[in-house]
């Protein structure tokens, strides 16, 4: 059968034979149509869902004085016909049979699908490399997720849907830590594209890869106000390295090239925003996509010549130099740990960069700074040179200014950014390490620091024996939680940390071996953990060899997990194998110790709490309370075993950290 304009119908069951009362009507979907059915003086009526004034749903509308009324502006139409009396307009009618098992319309048949502006963009995304984007689908980004969709149904890209647009943010800026390739976050205009905005500072401080697609509204009515119109571009500032509107005179595909290479190359965020009718126009003398191909040049740039000699002039006249490994150095580490080996001498982390070097290395010595542990510190304090690889020097840190330093980093802008350094290199830190490593053979006349290592390491292991068994009958410390961890967290799992004391305690007691450890650094975000843990999680489903199939845990405290705990339902639709450790003292602890500490009232630090271990079973996860201290080994293989998402809540005593 085939319809006035020639095109072949096809039919279709929408309704069961009493589905529908007399004087009702109803929107049914087959295929992609939507039409509005009524039932009006003993007869059925199938009329295009979608008013040609606004775009109502006729569906959603009511019969009044015989006619069908639009409820989004009240213009009438016919039931049956579709016209609108007194006027020439009317909706687009389709034929209806009435059979013995119901009713059926003749729909259509659906047209080939035509490239879109979307299409081009997504596809040339994918060809970069952006496997994973979490986000939420909205009104003003249907017709770019729809070309998202497209990709994902290619086996080209995964699609995670939050529930709240800064948990898509965090999850990509966490999977560009870890991975060091970029992922995407979608959002609609407005309120959804600044929801991102936390995540997306927390990406662009720690040099993560991110591109971030925003909707719109229609360029027609961009400027007066519209519903949900936000001037993204300056919403976004400086938090986008690189943003640029997509336009109907864009060269579309040049545009996601250009989104994807410099998040690549200027580790940050890109920003795509996409006015609403833009995203479906049709793109056929733009099908050609883009890629990567020529568009990259190797980054393995060694650094100039003078300041190679002046970096082993100085390391050949120390005795007991330090190496100071900051979060930029994490994709360097084995090369990093050979120069230690040659010089025989210490190697300590920045609170980001905690898990690098092993802490049962015999060289490695665990974390600088406020969430360190005294062996990085009295290390440093005795060293006579600091060789700082990836590393800010940023107040959190606590690297010293005191010593003679050689500060090594890609971005020269980051050399000597706080004071001067002694012997700043400007060069990719894996080359520089080879170079100095081989330039420094035959050179070395440090002290052996081993035996002092393994002494301080038994010094410090004897005290947080002690402290884990410190109880007050207020909860489990907080050196017991981690000392659990450490005997039962497997050694390659990932770790997506918070902001809090079960942070700065994480730092402290946590042994890591293996583990890789993620955090919101420079931003100090609280509510990041279990966001990351989302973004981890993606990356594990890769052949990455560096990521595949590794377990990922999630640590944060009762206040942080608060922010997205709307986010285990996520990890619950997709089967995310996360192993949440929940530190729960009703407290914003942290803010409590400081406002003692600044001489203040602790004031309005407290929280009331759910039962989280039951939360997480409502939400169709795992759920384990830990209440002493002997059930944590228990709970956590537990928890490890579950296939899904798991939380463990353990009620801790907000002092003891």
């Amino acid at each position: 059968m085939a319809n006035q304009r020639g095109e072949t119908m096809n039919w279709r069951k929408v309704l069961e034979p009493d589905e529908l009362a007399e004087g009702r009507v109803k929107p049914v979907t087959c295929d992609h149509r939507t039409l509005c059915m009524t039932h009006f003086d003993g007869e059925y009526g199938a009329l295009d869902n979608r008013c040609p004034h606004q775009g109502g749903p006729l569906g959603e509308g009511s019969i009044e004085n015989g006619l069908l009324r639009c409820p989004w502006h009240g213009w009438d139409y016919h039931p049956l016909t579709g016209k609108a009396p007194g006027f020439d307009d009317g909706v687009e009618m389709f034929a209806v049979e009435i059979r013995d098992d119901g009713v059926y319309v003749a729909f259509p048949t659906e047209p080939e699908h035509q490239t879109t502006v979307s299409d081009v963009i997504a596809e040339t995304l994918a060809n970069w490399g952006i496997a994973a984007v979490w986000g939420m689908v909205g009104h003003s980004n249907l017709g770019l997720a729809d070309a998202l969709r497209r990709q994902t149904a290619a086996g080209r890209m995964r699609y995670f849907g939050i529930r709240h647009e800064g948990a898509a943010a965090f999850a990509a800026s966490a999977y560009g830590k870890l991975t060091g390739r970029p992922a995407a976050c979608l959002a609609i205009a407005g309120p959804g594209a600044t929801n991102l905005l936390t995540g997306l500072w927390d990406a662009n401080v720690d040099r993560s890869p991110v591109i971030a697609l925003t909707g719109q509204v229609d360029t027609q009515v961009l400027g007066p106000g519209a519903f949900q119109e936000v001037d993204l571009a300056a919403a976004f500032g400086k938090v986008a390295q690189w943003t640029q509107p997509v336009l109907h005179t864009s060269r579309h595909a040049e545009l996601a090239n250009l989104a994807a290479k410099s998040a690549i190359l200027n580790r940050g965020v890109s920003h795509l925003i996409f006015p609403d009718e833009v995203q479906t126009l049709a793109a056929p003398g733009q099908a050609k996509v883009g890629g990567p191909a020529g568009r990259l040049t190797p980054r393995e740039i060694a650094p100039p010549e003078e300041s190679i000699e002046a970096a082993v002039e100085l390391i050949s006249g120390s005795k007991r130099p330090v190496i100071v490994a900051g979060h930029g150095a994490r994709f360097h580490m084995p090369a990093i740990v050979e120069l230690a080996e040659l010089l025989d001498c210490a190697v300590v982390t920045t609170f980001k960069g905690k898990g690098l070097i092993s802490d049962h290395h015999p060289l490695g010595c665990g974390v600088l700074g406020r969430s360190g542990t005294p062996i990085a510190s009295w290390f440093m304090n005795e060293s006579d040179s600091l060789i700082v690889f990836g590393a800010s020097f940023s107040n959190h840190t606590g690297i010293t200014p005191k010593r003679p330093t050689i500060q090594v980093d890609y971005d020269p802008m980051i050399l000597g950014k706080f004071h001067a350094v002694d012997v700043p290199v400007w060069g990719e830190i894996g080359v520089t390490v080879e170079l100095l490593r081989k330039r420094l053979e035959g050179r070395v006349k440090t002290e052996s620091q081993r035996a002092q290592i393994a002494e301080r390491w038994a010094i410090w292991r004897r005290e947080k024996e002690r402290r884990e068994s410190e109880e007050r009958s207020r909860g489990v410390s907080s050196a017991a939680v981690f000392s659990a961890m450490n005997r039962v967290i497997p050694a390659d799992a990932i770790i997506a940390v918070d902001v809090g004391n079960n942070t700065y305690s994480f730092g402290r007691y946590f042994e890591c071996r293996e583990q890789a450890v993620l955090m919101s650094g420079y931003l100090g975000s609280i509510g990041f953990a279990y966001p990351a843990a989302m973004g981890a999680w993606a990356a594990t489903l890769e052949d990455d060899p560096r990521f595949h199939g590794r377990p990922v845990v999630a640590v944060s405290g009762d206040g942080g997990f608060g922010q997205y705990m709307g986010e285990i339902t996520t990890a619950v639709k997709y089967g995310m194998n996360i192993t949440h450790v929940l530190l729960n003292n009703s407290e914003l602890g942290k803010i409590s110790k400081e406002q003692r500490a600044g001489d203040w009232e602790v004031w309005q630090t407290s929280l009331h709490n759910p039962d989280f271990a039951r939360y997480a079973e409502l939400c169709g996860a795992l759920g384990i309370r830990v209440i002493d201290r002997s059930e944590l080994d228990d709970a956590l293989t537990r928890a490890l075993a579950h296939d899904g998402p798991s939380t463990i809540e353990v009620v801790t005593d907000a002092e003891l950290v």
